[in-house]
């Protein structure tokens, strides 16, 4: 019962959205747009800015960048095998390749562990964020219909503010400069409204999608890499990190999150086949009510 009430909200910000775009018509790439640029690097500089840095950080950030790279390597022999072309790889992979372990996966992880858990979630999170900043930006310019070769497609991953957020939260924290609480304000409000904003552009984008449309095979191809071979890369990963057993357990628990919310964001953003991303996302959100809880029985028995 308890985890039904953390995807309470979620849906219900998606059918904000779905709801607001059927009976409104807003302009979806205006918005994320918004939500990218002015939006998501507030959001990134807190992240960056307010959780200190350990030794912790390493081992994560070994595992968060080697478990995104697995994916990518598996979804682009998949494409060859199935001789897809870079847009739909490209696609596959913004799919596949990048978990919701912010808005989901921190809440379900203090459920189960409680506060210790939630720091090493928390960890998490701001890496996931740096991966996607970088790793999926990149694949979103360059799965784009008009990604113009590849001096374009770095011109597109550069000029994109969420990882210079980032840096410059990291930066201030290393040399421990201290912001005026009225700023910090400023920049946590704006940061904490880019989250909903993401999350309501995704239950726009389902509301525009033809449903006929949909490219089953594909979706079912991201379904099985997120939900299912994650999680079983992230237990080879902890087998191999010197890390302690309850780290591996959350580790192996977000790696069997659904599909980040903000990749719907970039594939809107660049036109990277938004209606196979936000698809995946929703429908590995929905499948993931089946498939957490038989990860936690194996993980977490007392759950």
């Amino acid at each position: 019962m308890q985890f039904l009430l953390i995807l309470l909200p979620v849906f219900g910000i998606f059918a904000i959205g779905f709801i607001g775009q059927k009976t409104l018509k807003f302009d979806i790439p205006n918005l994320s747009k918004l939500t990218l640029y002015l939006m998501s690097p507030f959001l990134a500089f807190n992240t960056f800015y307010t959780n200190p840095l350990t030794i912790d950080y390493l081992y994560l950030a070994i595992y968060i960048f080697a478990l995104c790279l697995i994916l990518i390597l598996l979804v682009s022999l998949i494409s060859f095998l199935l001789g897809y072309n870079l847009q739909d790889r490209c696609a596959l992979i913004l799919a596949s390749a990048f978990m919701n372990n912010g808005n989901y996966g921190t809440p379900v992880v203090l459920l189960v562990f409680g506060a210790v858990g939630l720091d090493i979630a928390v960890v998490l999170m701001v890496l996931q964020q740096l991966a996607m900043s970088t790793i999926g930006i990149y694949f979103a310019a360059k799965g784009s219909k008009d990604s113009g070769g590849m001096k374009t497609v770095v011109k597109r991953v550069v000029r994109m503010p969420i990882a210079y957020g980032a840096l410059l939260g990291l930066t201030f924290q290393l040399l421990h400069i201290s912001l005026p609480s009225a700023l910090m304000t400023c920049i946590k409000l704006v940061g904490d409204a880019a989250i909903p904003t993401i999350m309501i552009v995704l239950g726009m984008q389902l509301a525009v999608i033809s449903f006929r449309r949909i490219e089953l095979t594909k979706v079912g191809i991201a379904l099985v890499l997120k939900l299912f071979i994650a999680p079983l890369i992230a237990v080879g990963l902890t087998l191999i990190l010197p890390v302690d057993e309850m780290t591996k357990q959350i580790m192996i628990l977000l790696a069997a999150m659904p599909t980040a919310a903000n990749t719907t964001l970039m594939a809107v953003q660049f036109d990277t086949k938004p209606d196979l991303v936000s698809s995946a996302t929703f429908i590995s959100t929905v499948l993931s009510i089946i498939t957490l809880p038989i990860v936690l029985y194996f993980l977490h028995p007392i759950f």
